[in-house]
């Protein structure tokens, strides 16, 4: 019997039901080109391979990676030993579904990591503890509305599909989980310009989340800026919308564009 490690953040789906629900939710197909990200126990490891032609799975558990050599069809599964924080996905082709029960001690890091890989993605389907996909979802002005929610609402469509209780898992999580379906948005939708400024406008943003933008962005934006963008510099972020951050990253872009 395979003893969860704390390390690898283990908890492993048992409840068959729930396994079938997510199973449908994916709706794999033959001929999908699909990637588990820590197949663990094969909880959906199983029921994806009877419906699918092949399978890659990413694993850093040299004993789990050892089950997966004896307990599958080796013709059928591809093995990729190691961290999936620094896996290359571009080295599995496009177009690429992705799958998992994610870690949640680095969820967060590995949602920016997949992200990376958006344009060769179609979609990803995750389990995540329940307070991160609230986060993903969340609408601006709502307590779950942060840093998440914008730097991936931004370039992918998302949605809640199921609440998995702790006790379908163990070892039983203390947190409630979810699954989330992420899809990558088409190129031409997404209207960022310079992503890595985005990123530094939004982490800026959301750095001390009481502070009103005048504070936050005070580094970025003069108020004339905030005039003529008409955003009102007595907000939060968490009050601005997606489209918001993306005009004001597009705005200090093109100032910069100007200046050089």
């Amino acid at each position: 019997m395979h003893k969860a490690k704390k390390q690898f953040g283990q908890n492993f789906l048992v409840d068959q039901n729930i396994i079938a629900d997510i199973v449908r939710c994916i709706r794999p197909m033959p001929d999908d080109n699909m990637v588990e990200i820590g197949p663990g126990l094969g909880a959906l490891t199983r029921p994806l391979l009877k419906q699918l032609n092949k399978l890659h799975v990413v694993e850093i558990d040299r004993d789990i990676i050892a089950r997966l050599k004896t307990d599958y069809p080796q013709d059928k599964i591809v093995i990729h030993e190691g961290d999936a924080l620094k896996f290359d996905f571009a080295t599995l082709g496009a177009p690429l579904r992705i799958v998992g029960n994610l870690p949640y001690n680095i969820s967060s890091p590995l949602l920016f990591h997949f992200a990376n890989y958006a344009e060769g993605i179609i979609d990803m389907h995750f389990m995540l503890q329940n307070e991160v996909v609230e986060r993903m979802v969340a609408e601006p002005s709502t307590a779950a509305f942060g840093r998440l929610s914008v730097m991936l609402q931004y370039r992918f469509y998302m949605e809640k599909l199921l609440d998995v209780p702790p006790q379908s898992f163990r070892p039983a999580p203390k947190v409630d989980s979810a699954i989330v379906r992420m899809i990558p948005l088409p190129a031409a939708q997404i209207a960022v310009q310079d992503e890595a400024l985005y990123a530094k406008v939004v982490t800026a943003a959301f750095g001390q989340r009481r502070k009103t933008l005048r504070n936050t962005l005070k580094a970025h934006l003069t108020e004339s800026d905030f005039a003529q963008l008409d955003i009102d510099p007595q907000l939060r972020a968490e009050n601005l919308a997606v489209t918001e951050f993306t005009r004001i990253a597009n705005f200090l872009h093109g100032r910069a564009d100007t200046a050089s």
